[in-house]
């Protein structure tokens, strides 16, 4: 474990123990420990330096934790509470801030700590607090998301509207009553249309609105229209406690699983025939999107999917390989490839696998020689960070595990084996 991580675990587990002495008291989310609550919770509409103090606004989760233990564990382990930390994100910001004008540097966090949409003013402690490496503010955490009152869905990206008052704002109904907060529960939470705004696209300040979106088609996809929302596979449901000591009921999961989590195994399906033609064999292989946008999302340059075809023959030697990717490849102003798409103009290529799309590959290869039987193994899996040497030796530098780190590392989506006699 990188000696970072240790620290936030270890501040963490300070935080816990300490806050275990006053769980069933007034939480001091709003309410100071002296019980005295601030009449100044909100700022004028349209003047984004708020009266509150950042902290004081915008909570840190370890406060949250006291009462909801579970949503918090499991947020903890997921990629949104990692999302001003990860070394790809803080060497990809360094460039982006050197590209850009003074006034456009807080775009990544709109998406990445997206409180900077009130805390405007304070851009420069964003970026200090990433380049710190262990930032004390949230990223993507409990208040940046329950505060969120509305959506505008005449933006591009979609824009949040937070309600910096006593109100938490989610999709359960009939909220236990506590001192901490209010609760209201609003129907955005159950639409997709809630996550779309950080999953969208970028802003066209920086995009010149010359960029397609992320996410593909996926407002008219089987999916959406049977009324599967982001929510029904990134925030599966079980029965469990949303507060402590409110009674069991089915509660949404805040580890959002996709790359990183289980729901990746049901993402596709894929099956392949061998063909065996003398000295040329043939492999087709059907993938099969089973979700409804599209895969894999195209943020940055360097997400990618690949399918990888692997032919063993005697003594299961590997005598062929080949691999393809789904990807969107961008250019830049002078016409060179990049991975950063805030340095992208126009797309070169995209290969991306379309929402719930069906797509067919066939491979040509020479059979194997001397050979009873061969192995054809087809793996479907999430890439690696890639691009320019220069960026990757960037990411690896600045990474405490180098090349271990988790964005050199292949997620594996899908496998599939066959034995074919010869």
């Amino acid at each position: 474990m990188s000696p970072i991580l240790t620290n936030r675990k270890e501040k963490r587990a300070l935080a816990f123990s300490v806050s275990i002495l006053f769980v069933g008291m007034i939480c001091d989310w709003f309410v100071p420990l002296n019980g005295v609550f601030s009449v100044n919770a909100l700022a004028a509409k349209n003047d984004k330096v708020t009266s509150k103090t950042l902290e004081k606004a915008f909570p840190h989760s370890n406060k949250c934790k006291r009462c909801h233990l579970r949503a918090y564990e499991e947020w903890e382990t997921s990629a949104q509470s990692q999302s001003i930390e990860t070394t790809a994100f803080r060497v990809t910001l360094d460039r982006f801030l050197k590209s850009v004008p003074d006034d456009q540097q807080n775009m990544c966090f709109q998406c990445h700590a997206p409180h900077i949409l009130e805390y405007g003013h304070l851009g420069k402690r964003f970026i200090d607090e990433v380049k710190s490496r262990d930032p004390q503010i949230d990223g993507v955490g409990c208040s940046q998301c329950h505060l969120i009152s509305e959506v505008d869905e005449g933006t591009r990206p979609p824009h949040p509207t937070f309600t910096l008052g006593k109100t938490i704002y989610g999709g359960y109904e009939n909220a236990a009553k506590n001192l901490a907060h209010e609760s209201q529960q609003l129907e955005l939470y159950q639409k997709s249309q809630y996550c779309v705004t950080c999953h969208d696209s970028l802003p066209q300040s920086v995009s010149g609105g010359q960029l397609p979106d992320w996410l593909g088609t996926w407002k008219t996809s089987k999916a959406e229209k049977e009324g599967k929302t982001c929510q029904t596979c990134h925030m599966p449901e079980a029965f469990g406690e949303s507060a402590t000591g409110e009674g069991a009921r089915r509660v949404a999961n805040h580890s959002f699983p996709g790359r990183f989590g289980k729901v990746r195994a049901t993402a596709v399906e894929l099956e392949l025939t061998t063909q065996v033609k003398g000295p040329q064999s043939e492999v087709e292989v059907t993938i099969q999107s089973l979700v409804p946008h599209n895969l894999p999302l195209s943020h940055p340059g360097w997400s990618r999917v690949n399918l990888d075809l692997t032919i063993l023959g005697k003594n299961l030697n590997k005598v062929y390989g080949e691999k393809r990717f789904y990807e969107r490849v961008y250019a830049d102003k002078n016409e060179g490839q990049t991975v950063l798409d805030f340095h992208a103009v126009k797309i070169l290529k995209d290969t991306l696998l379309q929402p719930e799309e069906k797509r067919v590959e066939t491979f040509t290869f020479p059979t194997p020689p001397d050979a009873p039987s061969m192995d054809v193994i087809v793996t479907l899996s999430y890439s690696p960070v890639h691009g320019p040497d220069e960026l990757l030796k960037a990411i690896e530098a600045a990474a405490t595990l180098r090349r271990k780190d988790r964005a050199f590392q292949e997620v594996e989506i899908f496998r599939k084996k066959q034995n074919v006699p010869l």
